[in-house]
Parts: structure tokens; C-alpha cells; sequence
């Protein structure tokens, strides 16, 4: 029974999140209430499945820095840019255990540009080096930490001192 509340809460974040998009309320005004109502359903829809997608992909993580934030799902990204704003979105994935990988406070944006991105599929290049390595999650965090990022939702092993 405790997981239920949680998920009311996510419908309802959801919900609120789809009606409050500029295009839903357009239709609303308009007196397209239906339409408005149905394309508020697929957007929940489709952003229940970002949240279980995020929840089950080993290398999903969400990155919070000055030119947005992105959730990360191997092939798929979703960002702030979409047409409506992700960040709720990504609370909510981050809420549900989702690696979060906060670069505001990453000062050399050099260093962080000529990183790897993350494995897809949570596989490893066999070249440690070259244009379009990828690395595996843990590897990632390592390097994005050594750089000044904070992480949440630390996937990596705690060692202790």
C-alpha cells in the first residue's frame, strides 16, 4: 500500500503538468475542451513511460546544468526543450531513485565537453580513448565528480574511510 500515494503523486504532478502547457490551455479557452483533454492524456501517458523507461534502464540519469535539465534514457533524450518544460519531470524521476548529475557548480566546461558520453546499453568501448567513446555510468559520475559535479541517487558502491 505505500507505493500508492506515490503514484497518485505522480499522476497528479503529471496531470497539472499537461493542463498548465500554454497549447492545452489555448485549446481550453477555445472551448476544445475534448482535444485539450486528449492530448493532456497522451502527454501523461507518454511521460509515465520517460519515468518507467528511467526507472528500469541501468544507465538513465537525469543532468542538471546552466543550459537546462535533460533525462537521459540511452537513445533518448528528454529536455527542457521539449514543448513542454521537463523539469517537473525530472524531479519526479529523481524522486523515484533516477542518477542525478548536477554540473552547475563544473567551472572547466572544456574539460567537460571533451568527456565520453554514457554507454547506451551499459556497455563499454573496447578503446579507452577517441571521438564517440562511450563509458559506463559509474565511469561517467567518476569523471563528472573529479570535475566539481554533484551527484544524487549515487549509483556507484560506498566505500568507506
Amino acid at each position: 500500500m505505500k507505493g500508492i500515494p506515490m503514484q497518485t503523486g505522480v499522476l497528479r504532478v503529471l496531470r497539472a503538468t499537461a493542463a498548465s502547457w500554454w497549447r492545452h490551455k489555448e485549446l481550453r479557452r477555445t472551448g476544445q475542451t475534448g482535444q485539450a483533454l486528449q492530448l493532456e492524456r497522451q502527454t501523461v501517458l507518454r511521460d509515465l513511460g520517460y519515468l518507467k523507461q528511467a526507472a528500469l534502464l541501468p544507465n538513465a540519469h537525469v543532468i542538471c546544468g546552466e543550459g537546462g535539465t535533460f533525462i537521459h534514457l540511452g537513445w533518448t533524450t528528454v529536455s527542457t526543450f521539449a514543448p513542454i518544460e521537463r523539469f517537473p519531470l525530472a524531479t519526479l524521476a529523481v524522486a523515484r531513485r533516477t542518477k542525478f548529475i548536477d554540473i552547475r557548480p563544473v567551472t572547466d566546461v572544456i574539460a567537460f565537453a571533451n568527456l565520453p558520453r554514457v554507454a547506451r546499453d551499459g556497455s563499454i568501448d573496447p578503446e579507452p580513448c577517441g571521438p564517440g567513446r562511450s563509458v559506463s555510468l559509474t565511469a561517467y559520475i567518476d569523471m563528472v565528480e573529479a570535475l566539481g559535479g554533484r551527484i544524487a541517487n549515487d549509483p556507484r558502491p560506498r566505500q568507506s574511510t
